[in-house]
């Protein structure tokens, strides 16, 4: 290599820096969008109940459109697409005319898929459930068809950030769906002053008192969030300056080779969807056996797929804010490392990604573990039996909770296989996993009473992401090469022992509290809420001291770009 060709050590660092800022940037996009999410769904809570026959119900329909857009082509636009826009971005004309094909086929295709899909929602809400009554499969129904123009407003969000992201514009992205949470929040808002809060009556009273302006009001509020979280991307996609607009004719596009990755991906996406599909399956026919409870009591403590899927997006924030933002720009390092054939740069960001995950992974299983019930609180009504439904909730967290860095592990090894435009490797993973869980789930289901299926597939969910990272972490060995493994490990350890230190000082904090007893801070949402604020910033401090103790040297890396902005703003 001549002096010429040499990397520049400024050009080095100043590239580094704009990483570090567009992980931050796309971070707090992510923890903001995260929060009022939170807030969405605590909202949702109080509107129509957590572990109540509505909440089940409009949850079930309102997952829907996300699941089945990323059946559809949700993995294609995330990992294929991107290193194939990055490529025809270094074109004289930045890749203009492929990216205006590009969005003119997905919105042709997406379109086309959604109209279809509505018009069959009917049979898709009876084949996703198990056991439900006839009026419940009609409220279901009608959610649908308010709820399913979602997908191809997902799909054109989709693709439109990706896009960007290409182009290296991650905020944007990360950003819109803070439009789409606010939409929503105002919509639950005027739904609670106009018909009211959820008070904890028998589940047949609350379907039959269900009304057309109801559904109105919750299903569209939803679906329109969705529709301005795609919208808002118009305004940054114009700012590329690439004149997009729309172009038939996809013939020398080089779909060809694209289209073998992504049918590897769309079958990948498709198994594993349909995987959680028929396991969500199994827990909605906990809805059916509430309502065969005589008691309001006895109602609450079944968790149903509401309250499964509240701790799920809990126990995933922590991957969506610090892992997915981070590994979002490291992916496109990833990308431009392969195609240079530049192995050793490609391993290195593969096990600096890794030993970094750790810092926010490990403390935030010991966050999630200790803060269960308070957290869980949050989501679980303003209603007599709220503290009832929040224990119930905070069980399904804690099982979760130990297989959360197991899941961005896996997720981040992925990418490299992606990154390589290799997606063979990731379906063959992704397909074995659905099947263990499928099997797991349809094999154990029988045994286990109906209204204890969550807990169920909480299990089955974390042990599946232990047998996913470690079948990856041997495929990326095996094609790649060793990406620091030993480092890798010792940086959990010493994470974990820190993580633990942590805990113990929390759950010291938390029990006079009530946290676990059913007191004080479980006894309102709002008290919930300043007793996780103050053990939550209690642990983290601890956990950051105990990083220094036990000379975790990732703590600096991942506090860089705040350290930084500070030290920026203290010298000027």
């Amino acid at each position: 290599m001549t002096e010429t060709e040499q990397t520049d050590p400024k050009d080095a660092s100043r590239s580094r820096s704009l990483a570090t800022r567009a992980s931050a940037l796309m971070g707090a996009g992510t923890l903001v969008s995260r929060v009022l999410g939170f807030i969405r769904t605590s909202l949702l809570a109080i509107a129509i109940g957590n572990t109540a026959l509505v909440a089940d119900v409009f949850e079930t329909a309102n997952t829907i459109p996300n699941v089945i857009y990323m059946l559809l082509a949700g993995g294609v636009f995330n990992v294929v697409l991107v290193p194939q826009i990055i490529k025809q971005a270094k074109k004289p004309d930045r890749g203009a005319d492929y990216t205006s094909r590009l969005i003119t086929l997905t919105a042709l295709i997406i379109g086309g898929f959604t109209i279809a899909i509505t018009l069959l929602a009917m049979p898709i809400i009876k084949a996703l459930t198990m056991g439900w009554s006839e009026p419940k499969l009609v409220l279901g129904t009608v959610f649908a068809f308010w709820t399913l123009p979602q997908i191809f407003f997902y799909g054109m969000y989709a693709i439109i950030g990706q896009v960007l992201n290409a182009h290296g514009r991650f905020g944007a992205y990360m950003w819109a769906p803070v439009a789409n949470n606010i939409i929503a929040i105002g919509f639950i808002i005027f739904y609670i002053f106009a018909f009211g809060a959820y008070t904890g009556e028998p589940g047949q009273e609350q379907l039959n008192d269900w009304s057309t302006t109801q559904t109105v009001v919750l299903a569209g509020g939803h679906t329109l969030g969705i529709i301005f979280q795609a919208v808002v991307l118009l305004w940054p996609l114009k700012r590329l300056g690439l004149n997009l607009k729309p172009k038939f004719g996809w013939k020398g596009m080089g779909l060809r080779h694209t289209g073998q990755l992504a049918g590897f991906t769309i079958v990948t996406m498709m198994i594993g969807n349909l995987s959680n599909l028929m396991i969500n399956r199994l827990v909605t026919g906990a809805t059916e056996a509430r309502s065969q409870l005589e008691t309001a009591a006895e109602q609450a403590a079944v968790p149903g797929l509401q309250a499964l899927n509240i701790t799920q997006l809990i126990t995933v924030l922590p991957h969506s804010v610090f892992v997915l933002s981070i590994s979002t720009v490291l992916f496109n390092q990833l990308a431009r490392s392969m195609q240079a054939e530049d192995m050793s740069a490609a391993l290195r960001t593969t096990g600096s990604g890794l030993r970094i995950f750790a810092v926010p992974m490990m403390i935030s299983v010991a966050g999630v573990i200790v803060l269960a019930t308070p957290v869980a609180r949050l989501f679980a009504s303003s209603a007599d039996t709220a503290i009832i439904a929040a224990h119930a909730t905070a069980q399904i967290l804690i099982l979760l909770a130990v297989g959360m860095p197991l899941r961005s592990g896996h997720f981040y090894l992925l990418r490299v296989f992606y990154a390589a435009e290799n997606a063979l490797i990731p379906m063959i993973v992704q397909v074995g996993a659905a099947a263990v869980s499928l099997s797991l789930a349809y094999g154990l289901a029988p045994l286990v009473p109906v209204e204890d299926r969550a807990y169920l597939v909480a299990i089955i969910f974390t042990v599946v992401h232990f047998l996913q990272f470690g079948l990856t972490h041997v495929l990326v060995l095996r094609y790649f090469g060793n990406y620091g493994v030993k480092g890798v490990i010792g940086t959990y350890i010493r994470t974990g022992w820190a993580a633990v230190v942590a805990g113990i000082f929390g759950v010291a904090l938390l029990y006079p509290m009530g946290g676990y007893t059913g007191g004080w801070a479980m006894s309102t949402i709002p008290n919930a809420i300043i007793a996780c604020a103050i053990v939550g910033v209690v642990m983290v401090a601890v956990y950051m001291l105990a990083c220094r103790v036990f000379e975790v040297h990732e703590l600096k890396q991942f506090t860089a770009p705040i350290t930084n902005r500070l030290h920026r703003k203290t010298t000027t």
